[in-house]
């Protein structure tokens, strides 16, 4: 078993030390260690693995000693920036009005920007609004005042602020529960190490901008400002294809035929009621139709919504990763250790939960090392349809499904439309492949894979896990 401390240690020599004292003392064995002075001098990221006993041993241990902190969720840390003319003792009447109203400052960030006006960042600990904007009348009277957002500076943060004030506002922007909020920040965590590690990259708080931006973009993106790019296309005198391509997450296929309807992929979970409020218009009776889903692979941004569907198919290595799920193990992409932080994060952010497994139906298992092998067959409008499933360059369990008769190729993320992105979908596309490294299992194999694809299905209609579909 693993388990992850974020310690809070005295600015001291020996804190440290002390706390590898206490892991050890208990049988506890330190697997990582994330600790960067320029962001937070007592700051530190232990993952130490035990049996449940010594991580429980281990946990009480390093409380007692105080390296455990609970964070004080009913404070949070205000950032402000204060203009002031540069002159002796400016800054006097503004540090005695917040003495005024008993607020602490927990960061300060000074540098002299010209010879008449002094720029000076403050870290406020405020417990309420009421206090926060009687302050900021006060403070606006003395001088130009301007309550700044995290931002991407090479200048170091002060802990309380940086680690507080972002772990805060990722609660209040997702609603997250005190456990989620602990588990966004381990993740941003990992994910901004690995990086270091990785790139040697300096720019380390671009991680958290990043992610931050990623969490915005799912909120901004609800309700009505879910809007999504619809179209239709008969393909002959009795089926017809339906696409609902969303500003982020996969495309979503919907083949309609008599009286069934039958899906290929289902974007993220976290925009059901959006993705409702459209299935419902283009099908009225949608509730009462008969329906299945098959699946591409199982990535979270393109099966958020199996359990609307009667069954629901798949590759058997996909199954078996929602199996993995199930049994609180980490899924293939997971296995990634460039990976694993990033989906974890895109889990807690979208609202993902694994599907119910006594829906899901395999279609067949892939038994060769080749790009892309034929493990089965399904029938849907009168028609065959061939599924294959490749050899993992974007992740294990990739399937691509085919139907000769209409020239119909669904390729999921072997082959996407970036030519095709509307503006919000470029946007969004960019976030992934920084925060993971990159989006495919093995690059290589990816290239080789959609090459594959396009040289056998030149002349078909593709059908791409995101953006437009295209006729190649």
């Amino acid at each position: 078993m693993r388990e992850n401390f974020i310690a809070t240690l005295p600015d001291q020599a020996g804190s440290f030390r002390e706390a590898c004292r206490i892991i050890a003392e208990h049988g506890g064995s330190i697997d990582r260690v994330n600790y960067n002075r320029g962001i937070d001098e007592r700051t530190v990221f232990l993952e130490v693995s035990g049996d449940g006993e010594q991580l429980q041993a281990v946990r009480k241990g390093l409380s007692e000693k105080g390296f455990l902190v609970a964070r004080q969720d009913e404070h949070q840390v205000i950032l402000a920036d204060l203009e002031l003319p540069d002159g002796v003792g400016a800054l006097i009447p503004v540090l005695e009005a917040i003495s005024r109203f008993h607020i602490n400052i927990s960061f300060v960030n000074y540098r002299k920007r010209s010879a008449l006006v002094q720029r000076i960042r403050l870290g406020l600990l405020v417990d309420s609004q009421e206090v926060l904007e009687e302050v900021l009348r006060e403070l606006s009277a003395l001088c130009k005042v301007q309550i700044a957002e995290y931002e991407v500076t090479d200048h170091p943060v002060d802990n309380s602020v940086f680690y507080g004030s972002f772990a805060h506002e990722m609660q209040e922007l997702l609603s997250l529960t005190d456990q989620e909020t602990v588990q966004v920040l381990i993740q941003s965590n990992r994910i901004m190490q690995m990086l270091e590690l990785d790139t040697g990259n300096e720019e380390y708080l671009k991680t958290f901008e990043y992610i931050r931006r990623f969490a915005e973009f799912i909120r901004d993106h609800k309700g009505e400002r879910f809007q999504a790019r619809i179209s239709h296309r008969q393909l002959d005198d009795e089926m017809a294809l339906y696409v609902i391509e969303p500003p982020c997450g996969s495309n979503t296929y919907i083949l309609e035929y008599a009286d069934e309807l039958w899906f290929i992929d289902s974007g993220f979970s976290c925009y059901r009621e959006e993705m409702l409020r459209i299935l419902k218009g283009l099908f009225p009776d949608f509730t009462s139709r008969k329906k299945s889903i098959m699946i591409t692979h199982a990535d979270t941004d393109h099966t958020g919504l199996l359990d609307l569907f009667d069954a629901a198919y798949m590759s058997q290595t996909c199954l078996e990763n929602f199996q993995l799920e199930r049994q609180k193990k980490p899924d293939f992409r997971e296995q990634n250790i460039m990976h694993q932080p990033y989906i974890q994060l895109s889990k807690i952010i979208t609202g993902y939960q694994t599907p119910d497994l006594a829906r899901c139906t395999v279609v067949g298992v892939k038994k060769d090392n080749k790009l892309l092998s034929r493990i089965g067959t399904l029938h849907f409008g009168e028609k065959e349809w061939q599924v294959f499933e490749g050899a993992g360059g974007h992740v294990r369990g990739e399937t691509v499904i085919t139907c000769p008769e209409l020239g119909l190729i669904f390729t999921g993320d072997i082959y996407v439309n970036i030519k095709g992105f509307s503006e919000e979908q470029r946007a969004f596309n960019i976030l992934a492949p920084y925060l993971m490294t990159r989006v495919d299992e093995d690059s290589s194999l990816a290239t080789a894979a959609r090459k594959l694809l396009l040289e056998k299905y030149a002349g078909y209609t593709f059908c791409p896990g995101h953006g437009p579909v295209i006729r190649m």
